[in-house]
């Protein structure tokens, strides 16, 4: 083979072989194919941190089909991705294929259509060794974190636990805000409002005397309601105000994880995994005169677009909105983010003219939804403002005319980029106060009809606990993670099960996600705290460009390091957490705690001293030390119970086991979702188990006839199954929306092992 061309992922190499000839050929690496060995530390820090690469075991049949399409004449054209982890893996296999002595062309693009691909073959450059430093610097740092540290809390805390140098970070704002809400004490505090009729108009009394009112309590706003009841209400001023509204800046990486999370209920990585079939093409059916990626590329914390995506923005404008709308020269764009790449874009549409409506038939529906929202986002970005008026209604009230009532309304003159676009808020009210309210047309010095005084009791809220947008929001805030690691910091969190994600899709710590926390606190402040990650974050980005040596970071951070370690192996004490006193059992009258122990969160009755054995119960998730109650606590220990008996006299047995709650009849065990297994009764009992005998098994979700390849339903949710073989597919992956080429990378993974 004359050229070969190595790209990450067989959907973007079956996209790029479009536009090739016969000449080339485009294959896989299937990420990267070298790493740090996993039983070892994989790095001599006395041979200045030389790393101990290997080609990982599931990539060795990946390199053997590489090379057999390498001879020493072969051009090979390393085209992994534009970022610093595709920097790596360009580096990575130039080592792994042996191919130092052939002529070797990086070629890097932005987007996967046919100009820009030709235009990155006819401008190769060499792999950028600063970029590949850049990435070896965060790997074998955050390797010397988790691989040190790690066995620290297994010794000192319980076995299975890790630290990472972002994801302990993460941990800790979680956990810090979780203490801001259980530190919180609600304070009381009271709004008085007037209903109007004649016109109809709603007023809240805002000032006592030109100074803003606090009513602290019920007698307080009395007081107001009295004195407004031996007054008039009289319309005293009018006060109108133009204003406009600029549109928010293009897609970076994580505001389009925030919005994607606001608007479409989206999680971060559903985000990054739709946003990355998007970006490769890799879509149900070929789009009429489209062919390639949809989107550009979606690691990126750039706000910057190209002139000729804001050209073609200004022509779809023009043609859908009217010139009014459009602007005569492109709004820019400037980063705020620290270490932004200005040279890449933002992430938009590759062909703006391609509307979602366009597209719709061809993609699946999670597809249509992203690639709607980039699209809104980016012509927003390149649209006229938009024009507001403000108007406020001061109302002079109270018997001495002490009060003053305002009602506050606007109404939009002229839509602007709001006709296409608006950004969600993580606030109900903000984006409720944003909506237009129209006030009635009142003349100046009118006397207005009172129709009803309102007294309202109202309470501070404690802060909100983060959501996955949010937490992406800080840590970006803070410089901590670039664009490709938000994604992996918040699944990780969640894997290790130091946060839980509530009902309401809020973050929360678990009890064990607190002790490992409150440990790192203590005894490795550095590795927690938010300056030095933010700092290490600086310095890769000053590695990148070519100012420092990745070797001399990590021996600065090494040192001090290690010798931290050896001192806590020492003299840091194995971590018991303090029980919490419930109450009293009033069965046996002994003391009921809650306590966090070597294998989780616990209820225990009694106490290990006295004759009678002390009684245990594990916390289930969703409880906490902190938050379980004695009731909540006593009701634990009722499982199993028996519900009642079936129609042939079995009992039905309600329990919680390691996957959930369910119901054992005989040996068949059903799970239950909906259901309580301490309140279900026998009815509901009979419901479910009906249910699920009746249910469906196997229910096809996507075939590929050709391969004798389904995606099935089943008991344990969705499965592959080729031949008589079944294959798991993993939490990340949206059963839906697989491609074969996915699916046939889950089938091999999975027959590797």
């Amino acid at each position: 083979m004359e050229n070969l061309v190595i790209v990450e992922s067989p959907a973007k190499a079956k996209t790029i072989s479009k536009f090739l000839g016969s000449e080339y050929k485009v294959l896989a690496s299937m990420g990267h194919v070298r790493d740090l060995p996993k039983t070892t530390l994989g790095f001599d820090p006395n041979d200045n941190f030389k790393p101990q690469y290997q080609v990982s075991a599931d990539k060795k049949k990946v390199i053997s089909e590489l090379k057999k399409h390498i001879n020493k004449d072969t051009t090979i054209y390393l085209a992994s991705d534009e970022d610093r982890e595709g920097e790596a893996i360009s580096w990575h296999l130039i080592s792994a294929l042996k191919v130092e002595k052939n002529p070797l062309k990086r070629i890097v693009f932005h987007e996967i259509t046919k100009d820009a691909l030709l235009h990155a073959i006819e401008n190769p450059r060499d792999v950028d060794q600063n970029l590949v430093d850049a990435q070896q610097a965060r790997r074998i740092l955050d390797r010397a974190v988790g691989y040190k540290l790690s066995p620290l809390l297994w010794k000192k805390i319980r076995k299975g636990l890790s630290a990472g140098r972002v994801q302990s970070v993460a941990v800790r704002i979680i956990v810090d805000r979780e203490r801001e809400i259980r530190a919180f004490e609600s304070v009381e505090y009271w709004k008085v409002k007037v209903e109007f009729i004649n016109p109809s108009l709603q007023s809240e009394v805002i000032k006592l005397n030109g100074k803003t009112i606090k009513l602290p309590n019920e007698q307080s706003a009395k007081e107001v309601e009295d004195s407004l009841l031996n007054g008039e209400f009289i319309l005293s001023n009018i006060e109108e105000k133009d204003s406009t509204r600029t549109p928010s800046a293009p897609f970076t990486t994580s505001t389009l994880q925030q919005e994607a999370s606001r608007k479409l209920g989206f999680s971060v990585a559903q985000t990054m995994m739709v946003a990355q079939q998007l970006y490769e093409g890799n879509v149900d059916k070929n789009i009429p005169n489209h062919t390639g990626g949809l989107i550009t590329y979606m690691r990126t914390d750039s706000v910057n677009l190209s002139t000729l995506a804001t050209s073609m923005a200004k022509e779809v404008i023009i043609a859908e909105y009217g010139n009014e709308f459009a602007l005569k020269s492109p709004r820019i764009y400037k980063s705020t983010s620290k270490g932004a790449q200005e040279a890449h874009e933002a992430i938009r549409p590759v062909d703006l003219t391609l509307k979602p409506s366009m597209i719709k038939p061809y993609v699946d529906p999670k597809q249509f939804r992203l690639y709607e929202l980039i699209w809104k986002r980016t012509i927003a970005t390149q649209m006229a403002n938009a024009k507001i008026a403000n108007t406020t209604y001061f109302i002079e009230a109270g018997a001495n005319k002490e009060y003053e009532l305002q009602s506050k309304g606007q109404r939009i003159i002229f839509a602007g980029f709001m006709k296409a676009y608006t950004e969600g808020s993580d606030d109900p009210q903000a984006a409720l106060d944003n909506s237009e309210k129209i006030l009635p047309n009142i003349k100046l010095n009118t006397k207005l009809e009172k129709e009803a005084i309102l007294l309202e009791q109202l309470f501070t809220k404690p802060p909100a606990r983060y959501t996955e947008a949010s937490l992406v929001k800080k840590l970006e805030s803070e410089g901590i993670g670039r664009p490709s690691t938000y994604a992996p910091t918040i699944s990780t969190i969640q894997t290790r099960e130091y946060v839980i994600k509530t009902e309401d899709k809020k973050l929360a710590p678990t009890d064990i996600g607190e002790v490992v926390n409150d440990f790192l606190v203590e005894h490795f402040p550095q590795i927690v705290d938010l300056g030095f990650t933010a700092k290490a974050e600086e310095e890769f980005d000053q590695i990148a460009e070519g100012k420092i040596s990745w070797t001399d970071v990590m021996r600065e951070f090494y040192t001090k390091f290690i010798a931290t370690i050896e001192d806590k192996e020492k003299t840091a004490e194995r971590v018991s957490t303090p029980a919490k006193v419930l109450g009293t059992d009033p069965k046996s009258g002994k003391e009921v705690t809650a306590k966090v122990g070597r294998f989780g969160p616990y209820v225990q009755i009694g106490e290990a001293t006295e004759e009678e054995k002390p009684k245990f119960v594990s916390i289930p998730k969703g409880k906490s030390v902190d938050t379980i109650t004695l009731e909540e606590a006593l009701g634990l220990f009722a499982l199993p119970r028996v519900v009642g008996n079936d129609s042939e006299g079995n009992e039905i047995i309600a329990n919680i086991g390691r996957f959930g709650p369910y119901l054992q009849v005989n040996k068949k065990f059903v799970s239950i979702k909906k259901d309580d297994p301490y309140t279900i009764e026998l009815s509901r009992a009979l419901e479910v188990i009906s249910e699920e005998a009746n249910k469906k098994q196997n229910e096809v979700i996507q075939e590929f006839t050709k391969e004798g390849i389904s995606i099935l339903d089943g008991r344990y949710g969705p499965y592959i199954k080729k031949g008589k073989k079944n294959y798991k597919i993993p939490k990340t992956k949206d059963a839906s929306t697989l491609s074969l080429d996915e699916v046939l990378d889950i089938i091999a993974k999975t027959d590797k092992k």
